[in-house]
């Protein structure tokens, strides 16, 4: 059990039967009356984040998402097959629980895959990957305005912006979290 008064940021815990994970928290006392937790949590199965205030006394089960490093192999129409790295088993996972940054994923890539009691409900890919860029328009020389950026295609697909120097062939670093050009790699 957790109280809400120990609350941190990444905790799970399950309320009416929806398990939740703390974004952000803060601990308010104000001049008069009783301290009060108010919380941004954000339920992990759904992905709908409300904010909500708790008496610092209340008590809430810990939920445990298991977090699984698992390779991707391929796909086949909407089911996305990954391999445990340790078991060599295959599972497939529906296409929609991986979650908007999985476009930034190539095959054989290392991920974790989030479940919470055998139920998988999102693929996390790691914080950064290297890709290489396929298409994108030319930069010209003396074409450079402060922080000027163009659209560029990845090998995956995933289309995101990156600045004028980038040529395809191009190896890039991306933040996928945010799917923002990082660096050359």
């Amino acid at each position: 059990m957790i109280s809400a008064g120990d609350f941190r940021n990444g905790v799970t815990f399950d309320m009416d039967g929806n398990v939740l994970q703390v974004v952000e928290f803060q601990h308010v006392k104000p001049g008069k009356g009783a301290a009060f937790v108010r919380a941004k949590v954000k339920n992990v199965i759904t992905g709908s984040v409300i904010e909500r205030t708790f008496n610092p006394t209340e008590k809430f089960p810990t939920a445990y998402v298991e977090r699984k490093d698992m390779q991707y192999l391929y796909n086949d129409g909407s089911l996305y097959y990954f391999m445990d790295t340790e078991t060599y088993e295959q599972e497939p996972i529906d296409e929609s629980k991986l979650g908007d940054n999985f476009k930034f994923v190539k095959e054989n890539m290392e991920v974790k895959v989030l479940s919470y009691k055998g139920n998988v409900f999102g693929v996390e890919p790691p914080f950064f990957v290297e890709l290489e860029v396929t298409e994108t328009d030319p930069g010209f020389k003396g074409d450079t305005a402060t922080n000027a950026t163009k659209p560029a295609k990845l090998e995956t697909g995933a289309e995101i912006k990156v600045p004028l120097f980038i040529n395809p062939g191009d190896m890039i670093r991306v933040d996928t979290r945010t799917g923002e050009y990082m660096e050359r790699a």
